[in-house]
């Protein structure tokens, strides 16, 4: 049987405002992440996405129900937890070669060790000769490879991916999704990806959840049965990618119309 390495049971999260109003996020929702999935969220505006990552990491704990991270329930962060924002989050006064290694630095390794793992990472992104450049001076694409390298250099057994590509132009994104299913595919982590764009999440996940309009729970699951290794660029034009693609959408059209 597979292993649930993430597991939401009927959760609901309430968000009370300085004035007392009381927003419910989600409502009652259960998810199953299982060990080495890669696992898509798509939604409206609002439905609790990114609520839902959040209670994964345990900065944003349920209002009721229960999550449980390799089976155990949730009670801080994990370092075994990987997450890339939407945002770069990176240090603009850094190099390259030191925002990458910081995160082994902050683990425990010395200087020496933690610069010669991001000399490594730095060449596995792309990004050599870019070494010693500050972020100001990298394309969108460029400082998404060192978001990248900053996650997978912890060795994560849980990615979280917030819209990751989202600031990214087409042709940049596509190159972003290829280089994500090559580190992952090395790794095997367990994989909870964020998106508005339902094509990115076909092209690149195992499996497809839909959330329903704020307040948020599941309202459908997809399997992606696109071969592995998967080439982005080319599974886009199957038959079975683009009648998956029109089946969620007019799932999802449903909770987008007003």
């Amino acid at each position: 049987m597979p292993t649930p390495v993430i597991e939401l049971t009927n959760v609901s999260r309430k968000f009370i405002s300085a004035q007392g109003q009381v927003t419910l996020a989600l409502r009652e929702m259960s998810l199953i992440v299982n060990e080495g999935d890669f696992c898509a969220i798509v939604g409206p505006t609002g439905c609790g996405k990114s609520t839902t990552l959040g209670m994964i990491t345990g900065l944003s704990p349920p209002s009721t129900g229960s999550v449980k991270v390799f089976g155990k329930p949730v009670t801080g962060i994990d370092p075994n937890i990987g997450f890339v924002f939407q945002a770069d989050a990176v240090f603009p006064w850094k190099s390259v070669i030191d925002n990458i290694s910081i995160g082994p630095i902050y683990r425990g390794k010395d200087s020496k060790t933690a610069k010669e793992m991001a000399a490594e990472w730095v060449r596995r992104v792309g990004l050599s000769g870019f070494e010693n450049h500050y972020p100001h001076q990298l394309s969108g694409g460029m400082r998404k490879r060192v978001a990248l390298a900053q996650t997978f250099i912890n060795e994560p057994k849980i990615l979280l991916m917030d819209e990751p590509f989202a600031a990214l132009d087409v042709q940049t994104r596509a190159l972003m999704q290829e280089e994500l299913l090559g580190l992952w595919s090395e790794k095997k982590a367990s994989v909870v990806f964020v998106t508005h764009d339902i094509e990115e999440a076909i092209a690149l996940a195992d499996r497809v959840v839909v959330l329903t309009k704020g307040p948020g729970s599941v309202k459908s699951s997809y399997e992606i049965p696109l071969a592995r290794p998967r080439d982005v660029s080319q599974a886009r034009y199957s038959d079975e990618f683009v009648h998956l693609s029109k089946q969620i959408w007019f799932d999802l059209k449903g909770e987008v119309q007003i």
